[in-house]
């Protein structure tokens, strides 16, 4: 089957997930400045969030750029992908309020593991699909980003009940390593 619609329904429903993530933030209580100070780390969970999802909509549509059919696997690998994803305004909203308290750290860390994890599951499953020297197979290769932001978020998540806020910087600093662009399957489509 065609991946048309597939790709329609992950780009509405990361569209939904960065409105409904938006409509979290309040309008400050006062009307000065000073007002602002205690919306700032709501206000900072949900830049990050914002690039994560915006991470994840731009290496889906690049992925889904180099197949050509989908099948029922795909589907379901996709529609965990977006389960994950779903829970991202909850956890960002969570951590915002709690001022880097343990579990929402923790919990955050947890919901970008579960998506990298997803993710990976998407990309095996696209490329048994398409076979192992598919242009998507030959683009993906080793996969070292991916590999390694799997890494951040789990020593992200152990350190989220001694020292959160160092979770907080590994998380992003793995969204800071997928801002560098991956060009892997735009290499791999011009060639």
């Amino acid at each position: 089957m065609g991946k048309g619609r597939v790709e329609a329904f992950s780009d509405g429903v990361i569209a939904i997930i960065i409105t409904i993530m938006v409509l979290e933030l309040k309008v400050p209580e006062g009307v000065d400045l000073t007002a602002l100070r205690p919306l700032i780390p709501i206000f900072l969970a949900y830049v990050l969030s914002f690039i994560y999802v915006g991470i994840y909509w731009n290496n889906h549509h690049h992925m889904f750029h180099a197949v050509q059919k989908v099948n029922g696997a795909v589907l379901w690998a996709n529609l965990h992908l977006l389960f994950w994803l779903s829970l991202l305004p909850a956890v960002t909203h969570w951590i915002g309020e709690s001022h880097l308290s343990a579990w929402p750290t923790a919990m955050y860390g947890i919901v970008l593991f579960m998506a990298a994890i997803s993710y990976f599951i998407l990309t095996h499953v696209l490329i048994n699909h398409h076979g192992p020297n598919s242009p998507l197979a030959k683009a993906m290769g080793r996969d070292f980003k991916g590999k390694l932001s799997v890494a951040i978020y789990l020593a992200g998540v152990v350190l989220a009940f001694f020292v959160p806020w160092i979770s907080v910087a590994l998380y992003t600093l793995a969204a800071a390593i997928w801002l560098v662009p991956d060009t892997r399957v735009e290499r791999m489509l011009e060639s």
